[in-house]
């Protein structure tokens, strides 16, 4: 580690929960981050700004007025661009040293197969249920943990989902993928601003303490956030053994 990286990264090596073995270990890392909106934005910032060593950005979208009340990666002047191009020019901004690769296309089985296997951790930050059972079953087959965040209205959850512990559940495990209902969208039902920054930052938090060995992971644990009182409800999740996605893996 150079003189400018433990300069740059002292308040974390400071922490005896991370120290400079546990910097060295998110320096060396690469983080998978499927969707650049409003909480892939708080995501890409934080792994960045903590010098997570290589973020692949994935989502199909380019930046529209309507983001930027909430997904404060993008700016004024990059409406019209792709919005993994601007979330990584939002990231060089803050730390020139972390490899960002860009990817504008959707997360299907084809592509996350690829992507997946190649990632220390995965963040889940997309908004619709198909991309999360995918992003899940690519997951589970390459035993990669997963820190998945949503948001809609006023309500939020995250939890991380890691295949690689055999009592922890997988996505399907607590949301099957043959469940039936309706799809929520901001477009339609409308997002509190800076509900998507507290799940998102969170996602980041998990990520890094997976990355770096600090403390224990929501694994097994659902968070749920109500924003209107600011109240956390914490479920904890049993591994489901007869789980389509999971249940033969041990």
């Amino acid at each position: 580690m150079t003189d400018d990286e433990l300069l740059r990264y002292s308040r974390h090596i400071l922490l005896n929960e991370i120290g400079v073995e546990g910097q060295e270990r998110i320096s060396a890392a690469r983080a998978l981050v499927i969707g650049a909106g409003g909480l892939g934005s708080p995501v890409a910032l934080y792994l960045g700004s903590a010098g997570v060593g290589h973020i692949t950005l994935v989502d199909d979208d380019t930046v529209d007025l309507t983001n930027l009340q909430r997904q404060i990666a993008h700016t004024e002047a990059r409406v019209g661009e792709p919005k993994v191009m601007s979330a990584k020019a939002a990231i060089a901004a803050i730390n020139s040293d972390v490899k960002v690769t860009t990817v504008q296309a959707r997360a299907d089985t084809q592509l996350l197969e690829v992507l997946v296997a190649d990632a220390d951790v995965v963040l889940d930050c997309c908004d619709n249920f198909a991309t999360r059972q995918a992003v899940n079953a690519a997951c589970v087959k390459h035993r990669k943990p997963l820190v998945s965040g949503a948001a809609i209205r006023f309500d939020g959850q995250i939890s991380v989902y890691d295949s690689r512990d055999a009592v922890s559940p997988c996505y399907a495990c607590v949301f099957p993928p043959d469940a039936s209902f309706e799809e929520t969208r901001c477009a339609t039902m409308g997002v509190f601003a800076p509900l998507v920054g507290i799940i998102g930052a969170t996602q980041a938090a998990e990520a890094l303490k997976l990355l770096s060995g600090a403390g224990e992971s929501l694994a097994g644990r659902l968070l749920m956030l109500d924003a209107r009182s600011m109240e956390w409800n914490d479920i904890r999740l049993p591994r489901n053994t007869s789980c389509p996605v999971c249940g033969g893996r041990h």
